[in-house]
C-alpha cells in the first residue's frame, strides 16, 4: 500500500473514530472483552483487529479477534454457541450461515439496536444485502461488513493488444483463455496463464463452481434457485446443466496453472497480480488488489464482467439443456441467459444470543455497527487487502470514492458498473441460506467436485454423489422443515 494511502485511510479513519467518541462515553465499556471468530487475516481478520483498536480507544472494548481456517469457522462457532462454552461473542462468516445458527435460537436478535442506531443508514445498504443478506425472517440478526458476488475479470491491456473483445458466455471464457494461453503477459520470459481459478479442496473451490453453473440452471429469477426443487427439496444438481457447468469448469484447467488444484484464493490472487493471468473468477477484490505496489505490473488493467452467461439452460421438467428463449430464459439479453452469482453472500457478523450481560451485548452490536457504517466501510471496500468488497449504494453511486483510491475513471466504471449490473439484475442467483448449507456445499459440493476435478470419478458419479449427499442431508434436518426454511430464503414465503 501507498503512503499516500495509509495517510487517505487513516485520516478518513480519525474522522471516523472522532465520530464515535462523540456520540459514546469514553470508556462506556472499560472492562469488557469481545471475543471475535473469523478467517484467517489480513482477509477479513485483519481489518477487523485494525479497527478494534479503534473501538477500544473510543469505548474501551477490547476487540480480541481469533482466526481459524475458513473450512472450521461454522463448525466452531455452532459448537462454541450450543454447548454454552461461549467463548465466542462475535462470529464473523458467510451469511448463508446464519439460517441455521439463528433456527437453534443462538443469534441475537439486532433489530432493537438497529432502531436505536442513528449512524447505520439502512437505506445506504443496497437492497439485496440489507434484505437478503442481514435479515432472517424478516428481522435483522446480521450486520454486513462485506458485499460478496463472484464476477469474471479479464486484462483489459492484454486483450486491447490481441484485438479481443471481453467474454458474455462461459464457452467464450473458454475460447479466449485458450487464444491467449502460453503468451507472456508481464514480459518475463514465461508463459503465462489463460485463465486462473483458485480449487483446492477445503477452500472455496465450490463457490467458483456455482458461478459457472448459475447462468445454466437458473433462468426464472432470484427466487427461483439453483440448488433445489422449491416444492419438493429435491436437488436440483444431477442434469445437463450441472454436467456442462462441471466439464467446462474442469477444462478451464487445461489453460491455466499446473497446480492450479493445490492452489487458493492468496495462490490465484499471487499470481494475477504478478500479471500472468488473462481470466479470471473472483470476488470484487481484484481491481482493489491491483492498485497495490506488488501490482504495479497490472494497476488499473483488471477489468471486470458482472457474470458470464448461456445459450443453453435447464430444462427442469427433463433435466435437459434447451435453447434460451424467451419462454425458457425470460430474462435472457441478446440470447444469453445471465445469473450472477452472490457467492459467500458476504461476510455478516452475529452476536451470540447467550451473552447474558446486556452491556456486553449491546458492545458486541455497536462494534459490528462500527464496521458497517459508511464512515468506515467506504474506506476499507477500496482497499484491496481488507477482503470488503462494496454493499452501500453510496459506495457504488459513481466513480468519486474509486478515483480518490487510484483507480482511472475507465477502471472504476468498469468495477462499479459490473457490480451495479450484478444486483440490478432480476436473475441474480443467491448463494444458499438454509440450515445445512455449509454441509450441502462446503463438504458434499466441494467433496465431490475436487474428486471429479482430480480424476478419482466420472462427472456422473460426482453429481449421482452430491444427489445422494444433499438428501441425505435435507432427511437429516426435515424435509419440511427445509423446505419452509428455502421459502424464506429465497424469498417465496414470510
Amino acid at each position: 500500500m501507498t503512503f499516500r494511502k495509509l495517510m487517505a485511510g487513516a485520516v478518513m479513519a480519525g474522522v471516523a473514530f472522532c465520530g464515535l467518541a462523540a456520540t459514546s462515553n469514553a470508556g462506556e465499556y472499560d472492562g469488557i472483552t469481545l471475543n471475535l471468530l473469523t478467517r484467517p487475516g489480513p482477509v477479513i481478520a485483519g481489518r477487523l483487529a485494525e479497527r478494534g483498536k479503534e473501538f477500544e480507544a473510543a469505548t474501551g472494548a477490547k476487540v480480541v479477534v481469533t482466526e481459524v481456517p475458513v473450512a472450521e469457522i461454522f463448525q466452531k462457532v455452532q459448537t462454541d454457541w450450543t454447548t454454552g462454552t461461549n467463548s465466542i461473542d462475535i462470529g464473523v462468516f458467510a451469511a448463508g450461515w446464519g439460517v441455521e445458527l439463528d433456527a437453534a435460537g443462538l443469534i441475537a436478535d439486532l433489530d432493537p439496536y438497529v432502531q436505536a442506531d442513528t449512524k447505520i443508514d439502512l437505506a445506504d445498504i443496497a437492497p439485496y444485502f440489507r434484505e437478503f443478506g442481514q435479515k432472517i425472517g424478516g428481522k435483522t440478526k446480521l450486520l454486513m461488513i462485506d458485499g460478496d458476488f463472484q464476477m469474471v475479470y479479464y486484462r483489459k491491456d492484454v486483450f486491447d493488444k490481441a484485438g479481443l473483445q471481453p467474454p458474455k458466455t462461459w464457452d467464450d471464457y473458454l475460447t479466449l483463455a485458450k487464444t491467449l494461453h502460453g503468451q507472456d503477459f508481464n514480459g518475463d520470459g514465461t508463459p503465462d496463464y489463460g485463465s486462473c481459478i483458485f480449487k483446492k479442496r477445503n477452500a472455496q473451490s465450490y463457490m467458483a463452481i456455482q458461478t459457472v453453473a448459475a447462468a445454466f440452471v437458473q433462468t426464472q429469477g432470484t427466487a427461483q434457485g439453483i440448488h433445489f426443487d422449491k416444492e419438493t427439496m429435491k436437488p436440483v444438481i444431477n442434469n445437463e446443466a450441472w454436467k456442462k457447468a462441471f466439464e467446462l469448469y474442469k477444462e478451464t484447467g487445461k489453460y491455466g496453472p499446473p497446480e492450479e488444484l493445490n492452489m487458493d484464493i492468496g495462490d490465484t490472487r499471487g499470481l494475477f497480480k504478478a500479471g500472468r493471468c488473462a481470466l479470471l473468477i473472483e470476488w470484487g477484490d481484484p481491481p482493489p488488489l491491483t492498485l497495490e505496489p506488488d501490482a504495479a505490473a497490472i494497476k488499473n488493467q483488471l477489468f471486470s464482467v458482472a457474470g458470464l452467461g448461456t445459450t443453453q439452460v435447464l430444462d427442469r421438467a427433463t433435466g435437459k439443456l434447451v435453447p434460451v428463449t424467451k419462454e425458457s430464459a425470460p430474462y435472457a439479453v441478446d440470447g444469453i441467459n445471465y445469473a450472477p452469482f452472490a457467492a459467500w453472500g458476504g461476510w455478516v457478523g452475529a452476536v451470540n444470543a447467550k451473552i447474558t450481560d446486556a452491556k456486553k451485548q449491546k458492545a458486541a452490536y455497536e462494534f459490528l455497527s462500527y464496521m458497517n457504517q459508511a464512515a468506515q466501510s467506504n474506506v476499507d471496500v477500496t482497499l484491496g487487502w481488507t477482503g470488503y468488497n462494496p454493499y452501500r449504494l453510496s459506495q457504488l453511486k459513481d466513480t468519486a470514492l474509486w478515483e480518490k483510491a487510484g483507480f482511472t475513471k475507465e477502471a472504476a466504471a468498469s468495477y462499479i458498473g459490473a457490480i451495479n449490473s450484478a444486483l440490478n439484475n432480476p436473475n441474480m442467483a443467491a448463494d444458499m441460506k438454509i440450515p445445512g448449507a455449509a454441509k450441502y456445499t462446503g463438504v458434499v459440493l466441494d467433496t465431490e467436485l475436487a474428486r471429479y476435478l482430480a480424476g478419482e470419478i466420472t462427472v456422473d458419479e460426482a453429481l449421482a454423489n452430491i444427489e445422494a449427499g444433499w438428501e441425505e442431508i435435507t432427511e437429516d434436518f426435515g424435509r419440511d422443515e427445509q423446505i419452509k426454511a428455502l421459502g424464506l430464503a429465497l424469498g417465496t414465503t414470510k
